[in-house]
């Protein structure tokens, strides 16, 4: 296993965190990675009207370790935008999805990080279905979440746990072939789709999650799952 001099690139897309976004890079920054892997974080803030671009500045002010990149978006254009923006600037071996919120674990990143730097895999999820000390806060993002899952399974010939989840770890030459088009959270299902197509092996790790109300600043809707499956049946039958 050669971990020597390997970066990890985690994106965080941010849009309205003013409540999680110190915590959460406090915590990333914190995380003991394998041998020699380095981290840089990517920050894109999707032009909330909150004080988290404050909070950032805040944050950029005082972190004396790791390479932090912040980028603006002028106009909210969604998660799957965000990522967009950041996937370019990003100079790591492997790239990391990672929310701003505190629903997932940063702890988990050596367990996700095994087998692309042992070279069995190029695309890494973390299920929160795997670890059974999971809770999820409502009933219809549990079967939402297993509903895009099976779809999934079912048109894809896969046999993962959970599509949606956020921590989507990648080598990053890979994730930069993919010509991704989302804008909001079809990312996860784009992504999913154009990977097992090109024939890759997506392996699944537990993680921790801890999951958030709408009161807390929960944004994903009903109708994101509709547009998700939505996405699955597309590129399923296109070029």
């Amino acid at each position: 296993m050669n971990k020597k001099g390997k970066k990890l690139s985690v994106i965080i897309p941010v849009y309205n965190e003013e409540s999680t976004i110190t915590a959460i890079l406090e915590k990333i920054m914190q995380v003991e990675l394998p041998g020699d892997v380095s981290r840089e974080l990517i920050l894109v803030n999707d032009c909330s009207t909150d004080n988290s671009e404050s909070r950032i500045l805040e944050y950029l002010g005082t972190c004396k370790e790791g390479t932090i990149v912040y980028l603006k978006h002028a106009e909210n254009k969604g998660k799957g935008a965000a990522i967009r923006t950041g996937i370019p600037k990003a100079t790591g071996d492997y790239i990391l999805i990672q929310d701003a919120d505190m629903e997932y674990e940063p702890g988990d990143y050596p367990l996700l990080l095994q087998d692309l730097l042992s070279g069995e895999s190029k695309v890494v999820y973390g299920s929160r279905f795997l670890n059974k000390v999971n809770k999820h806060s409502y009933h219809s993002f549990y079967w939402g979440g297993r509903l895009v899952t099976f779809v999934t399974n079912l048109l894809y010939r896969l046999q993962l746990t959970d599509v949606p989840t956020c921590y989507k770890m990648f080598d990053a030459a890979l994730l930069r072939s993919i010509n991704l088009e989302c804008t909001r959270f079809e990312f996860c299902p784009e992504v999913t789709a154009k990977v097992a197509k090109l024939g890759h092996r997506i392996v699944e790790k537990p993680i921790y999650y801890y999951p958030r109300s709408f009161s807390e600043g929960k944004k994903i809707k009903w109708q994101d799952g509709i547009e998700a499956i939505w996405t699955l049946v597309k590129y399923r039958f296109s070029n």
